[in-house]
């Protein structure tokens, strides 16, 4: 082979490869650039989501989020209709929004919480979440559930003792022997107000997302514009 042959084929090498490197390059930045601007995202829709779940009465408030107690409008049966008649007659209704308290109170103080789990995403999958309005809010419920619940659990247990929840259950347990017969204890009591605050906080959550994605701001706003 002539040494011109050898070159000319040094060359072409050399060309392919600083193009499969600028490609590289070109994919790696946007995908970092998206990574950053959702994690900003998130960690404003964050802030703002459990801003307006904190306000007085707004767990209660909006139908779509409020605490409930176990059963009541999601079992059939006798329980479920005592459960139910119960709620209708409003003898639990001071009960039930002392618990939707308790959950606006841990979401005021859960703030931390929630910018910690998001700036430890690692964003794996970022062409997923970027096309759908809430998909970091999905990606963080899929990657940080169990690690969030357990952090807010505490925060829920401590704002039910501090609103004598936790005394108002032993109070209703004494006064009606069908609601203690259900076995809701203390325990339960806060495992069921984590749980369903959780879902009310990711649903605002995702309300957030969506609305940022709409009308981003500052430097967000120039991050998302050159990536979509």
């Amino acid at each position: 082979m002539s040494n011109s042959n050898l070159s000319r084929r040094a060359v072409i090498g050399g060309v392919l490869a600083t193009g499969a490197a600028m490609t590289s390059m070109s994919w790696a930045a946007p995908l970092h650039a998206q990574g950053l601007g959702l994690s900003s995202i998130l960690g404003k829709a964050s802030d703002s989501a459990l801003d307006k779940l904190a306000r007085p009465g707004a767990f209660y408030g909006d139908e779509d989020v409020r605490i409930g107690l176990p059963f009541i409008g999601r079992s059939s049966g006798l329980l479920g209709s005592l459960f139910g008649g119960v709620s209708r007659l409003g003898l639990l209704d001071g009960f039930i929004r002392t618990l939707n308290s308790a959950a606006g109170t841990a979401a005021g103080e859960a703030k931390p919480i929630f910018r910690t789990a998001i700036d430890d995403l690692s964003f794996s999958d970022v062409p997923a979440i970027a096309r759908n309005n809430d998909g970091g809010t999905r990606y963080l419920r899929q990657s940080s559930n169990d690690a969030l619940h357990g952090k807010l659990d505490p925060l829920v247990d401590s704002a039910l003792g501090d609103l004598g929840a936790h005394s108002q259950l032993e109070s209703l347990n004494r006064k009606y022997s069908w609601l203690a017969a259900a076995g809701l204890d203390r325990r339960g009591l806060t495992n069921t107000v984590t749980d369903q605050g959780l879902d009310g906080i990711f649903t605002y959550l995702g309300r957030e997302e969506a609305a940022f994605r709409k009308n981003p701001l500052g430097n967000v706003g120039g991050i998302l514009g050159e990536i979509f």
